[in-house]
């Protein structure tokens, strides 16, 4: 008998939760179909089939529930994420996302499961966060619970890597669970420091490291598409990269308890206390803050990291992206932001 086939768009939080729902869905016996990686062909549909006036992480996500259902999946895993803090909830459109895909797309085949994340945490491994999924599947409740409890227990080891100083780019091409599961063992056990916390990175000649916080949400650091490749760009260049999956919990948690409140809006929380402890780090030479066009919560955080940028005297650039971005553009900005950093730091 074949097992049932999920499918799961690879773009927007996927990047942040991705080896947790392979290993759900392996655990319930199901099969996870992930979408192919973003090209000019999906985006160009996710356009065609979108609101103009939205931003283009959206509309990549589009794009990827059409190339889902060309691939005779029974269902598309598409959750409505409410809030994961009390008080604290997420952009207004990946609220609505179920929604928007389902008006936006009225001839789709697969039907889409769409329950609503509320969590105190990051943690999303509540019964009460599955409970469409374990009723369409007719998913007993003790099964539910055990595979919950076993995803939640390998995402923490991931994030934990990624604390360490891997990238999410490290693993998440990766969809087979078992070759995941190897992969995250292996860098568990790996004596060799990751690419952040590296002393011998190559440069290019014998010019000095340079390290750079690359602030920015998951799906727009790690969509290779969408971003032109920014962090491979990057160290070609001999950059010591810095993310914000990098930092801890309790880093964030820390420069976020300093405002008089947070902001509106989950992730955009993360990435300024992300930011504001880069922003103090001496060894963090300057600021990339990736953002795409039509971000409502971007156009507020963007503006207080350029004004804290200064009060620190670290260098700070924005890169704004979208589905006319070109990758000539990119590459000259960042080359001029790099050998600005490089010439400050060889006359120091």
């Amino acid at each position: 008998m074949s097992k049932m086939k999920i499918g799961i768009p690879r773009a927007l939080l996927y990047y942040y939760y991705f080896p947790f729902w392979i290993k759900l869905f392996d655990e319930l016996n199901l099969e996870p179909v992930i979408s192919d990686n973003t090209s000019r062909e999906l985006l160009d549909k996710g356009v065609k089939n979108s609101l103009s006036e939205i931003c283009v992480p959206i509309k990549v996500m589009i794009g990827h529930v059409l190339n889902l259902d060309q691939k005779d999946v029974d269902y598309i895993f598409l959750p409505r994420f409410h809030s994961i803090r009390k008080g604290v909830v997420f952009c207004p459109k990946i609220i609505g996302l179920p929604d928007m895909v389902r008006h936006s797309l009225p001839r789709l085949q697969a039907e889409i499961i769409s329950d609503q994340i509320d969590s105190k945490s990051d943690n999303i491994a509540q019964l009460s966060n599955h409970q469409q999924l374990a009723e369409i599947l007719s998913i007993p409740k003790h099964k539910m619970k055990k595979a919950l409890k076993e995803a939640s227990n390998f995402w923490q080891r991931y994030r934990n890597l990624l604390y360490q100083g891997y990238l999410i780019n490290d693993f998440s091409r990766i969809e087979d669970l078992e070759v995941l599961e190897k992969l995250i063992s292996k860098f568990e056990n790996e004596k060799k420091l990751p690419q952040s916390q590296r002393k011998d990175i190559e440069t290019p000649g014998n010019e000095k490291i340079v390290d750079i916080a690359l602030i920015g949400y998951g799906y727009n650091l790690s969509d290779q598409y969408l971003n032109m490749d920014i962090l491979n760009k990057l160290k070609e260049m001999g950059v010591r990269v810095h993310t914000f999956s990098m930092a801890a919990a309790e880093i964030i948690e820390k420069e976020l308890a300093k405002l008089r409140k947070p902001m509106f809006w989950e992730f955009t929380n993360k990435l300024y206390g992300a930011a504001e402890h880069y922003l103090k780090n001496e060894q963090v030479d300057g600021v990339i803050y990736l953002t795409a066009f039509g971000c409502g919560p971007d156009s507020i955080l963007g503006q207080i990291l350029e004004v804290d940028a200064k009060e620190y005297d670290k260098a700070f650039m924005t890169l704004r992206i979208d589905e006319q971005t070109g990758e000539s553009h990119i590459i000259t900005r960042i080359e001029a932001f790099i050998d600005l950093l490089r010439l400050k730091k060889e006359n120091n």
